[in-house]
């Protein structure tokens, strides 16, 4: 591929320029002597050992903003969340909406709480929201749901590893058990096998109720694993918890035609008047850029098609004390825009990846329950709403970014909003 500035005669090398040979070899090297600060040995939130934390930190101004009387009062309600606590941080919450999603377990008109720091992106939300519920709300339906766990063995031969699986297949009733002794809401459905040379993974799948599940699925499958070592007729050269086919916490393509936590289809017919009105675009415009980015993300090797899931999952999940790591896996899915036989605008987006709860995890935390309060969403029997929100959030998002390209306002909303 031809670059543009491929023989600058004025490019040095930064590292090159700044540091001379000697200075970088020394720069480099190992150093030994003790560390200036030390953190309390115990992690443990307790208020003596926050005070000796901003003891150590001797920063009056930082523990004003991180340690105030907010906090204070609610500090203990984050011990099962965090370890060497000093204080919380505060991130603007914006509202997206009206949201109508017409759903399986969504049904309603959401106003949806999202905390960024990125200018001009709730309101694309919010625009993207009004449209759809201009067209009647998103149509959105939860598909499956799982949370898998793949413990992995390494045998000496391909021999050994068939002979372990052999007995593993006559095993499933007990592995249920004992996995489901470890916890009250998560159930084992099923356990798929995939042989590698003389590698095996198991891939545990699990039910985890209305939690993300994914500490429940470890514990679980753990209390398996520590069953299999022990009483397995092949003794395996090594064995792991996990080994890396899960796809946790890292983009993946498997779930594509699977799912890891909530998989939700969403979609909409949007009147072409509504799309003029409101993006200030054309159905068949809109279309014409589906394409040429499809090809742009085959080109580049994304997994999945869309435009920016991560900026709707990213801000939802933070706000509503979801584990946002799972971003990284959340964000791969499918963005469809097409022209229907009526000459209107039709699309939709898949998502098989939501890792999201209604309990458990950060869900309790006071800001981010009253988050899911404002949404009517937290507690039991909600997690399945709250995927065919996110599904819903995600087409909205959809829908406002690419009319922005398409009417060549997308720098100019940056620039009015992003601006100091």
């Amino acid at each position: 591929m031809p670059k543009l500035n491929l023989h600058r005669s004025d490019y040095t090398s930064s590292i090159g320029s700044e540091l001379d040979a000697s200075l970088r070899n020394e720069a480099l090297q190992p150093h030994f002597d003790k560390p200036k600060r030390k953190l309390t040995k115990s992690p443990y939130l307790t208020e003596k050992n926050v005070q000796r934390r901003w003891a150590s930190l001797d920063n009056a101004d930082s523990q004003q903003h991180l340690l105030d009387e907010h906090t204070l009062q609610h500090m203990m309600e984050y011990s099962k969340n965090i370890e060497h606590f000093i204080g919380t941080l505060k991130m603007p919450v914006g509202m997206a909406g009206p949201l109508r999603i017409n759903g399986l377990f969504a049904r309603d008109d959401f106003l949806v709480p999202l905390a960024t720091t990125e200018a001009a992106l709730v309101a694309s939300y919010n625009r993207g929201s009004q449209l759809l519920t201009a067209a009647g709300g998103a149509t959105a339906m939860l598909l499956n749901e799982g949370v898998t766990r793949t413990p992995a063995f390494a045998f000496f031969d391909i021999s050994e590893a068939g002979q372990f699986v052999a007995w593993v297949v006559t095993q499933y009733a007990t592995f249920k058990s004992i996995a489901e002794q470890t916890t009250s809401h998560g159930k084992l459905t099923d356990i798929s096998v995939s042989i590698e040379g003389n590698h095996v993974y198991l891939v545990f799948e699990f039910l985890t109720g209305d939690a993300s599940g994914q500490n429940m699925v470890t514990i679980a499958t753990n209390a398996v694993l520590e069953y299999i070592i022990e009483n397995t007729p092949v003794e395996p050269e090594h064995a792991f918890l996990d080994g890396n086919l899960s796809g946790d916490k890292k983009a993946n393509a498997q779930t594509l035609r699977s799912v890891r936590g909530k998989k939700v289809t969403a979609e909409a017919h949007i009147p072409a008047a509504l799309v003029e009105k409101y993006l200030h675009t054309t159905p068949e415009k809109m279309m014409q850029f589906a394409q040429i980015t499809t090809v742009g993300g085959a080109l580049s090797g994304t997994i999945g098609i869309n435009a920016h899931y991560a900026n709707a999952l990213a801000a939802l999940y933070i706000a509503c004390g979801q584990d946002a790591a799972c971003v990284a896996e959340s964000a791969v899915g499918m963005t469809r825009l097409e022209v229907d036989r009526n000459g209107d605008l039709y699309a939709s987006v898949t998502l098989p990846n939501l890792m999201v709860g209604t309990v458990g995890g950060g869900t309790g935390l006071p800001s981010q329950k009253a988050c899911l309060d404002l949404m009517g969403l937290h507690g039991n029997g909600k997690s399945q709403a709250l995927a065919e929100v996110a599904a819903a959030l995600c087409l909205a998002g959809e829908l406002s970014i690419v009319g922005a390209f398409c009417a060549g306002h997308f720098s100019r909303a940056h620039h009015k909003l992003a601006r100091k």
